[in-house]
């Protein structure tokens, strides 16, 4: 096993403004890849296909509901995850934990999305 994780979804109630918000912070683009027959919205963040990496998605489906409890999801913050963490707020977010050294093993900083999901993002810088 490479990774214990291989796939996340993020659980939302408005698909598209979740995918403003998410491709607003990190700055990068969501792909549809809805599924009509399941009456599912779904959004693809960008991520290598070579199946040895971790990638992940937006999810507007009967059943998904968005929660700040439970797992926390640490996002890719890129070279310095200020950059994407200063778009939070100006997308509709709010910050829970502003960026935050933890040593060796870089920076963390935590935020509520526009769908009431606590996240997270990592960088080194």
């Amino acid at each position: 096993m490479t990774n214990a994780i291989n796939w996340f979804e993020i659980p939302v109630t408005n698909y598209e403004r979740a995918k403003q918000f998410y491709s607003s912070v990190l700055g990068s683009e969501i792909t549809d890849h809805h599924m009509p027959e399941q009456n599912t919205k779904y959004g693809v963040f960008t991520h290598k296909e070579d199946k040895n990496g971790t990638g992940g998605a937006i999810i507007e489906a009967e059943g998904q509901i968005p929660s700040k409890e439970g797992s926390t999801i640490y996002l890719n913050g890129g070279d310095n995850l200020s950059e994407p963490l200063n778009r939070v707020e100006t997308a509709g977010g709010k910050i829970l934990m502003p960026k935050t050294d933890i040593g060796q093993d870089g920076f963390i900083a935590q935020f509520i999305d526009t769908e009431g999901n606590r996240v997270a993002l990592h960088s080194m810088e």
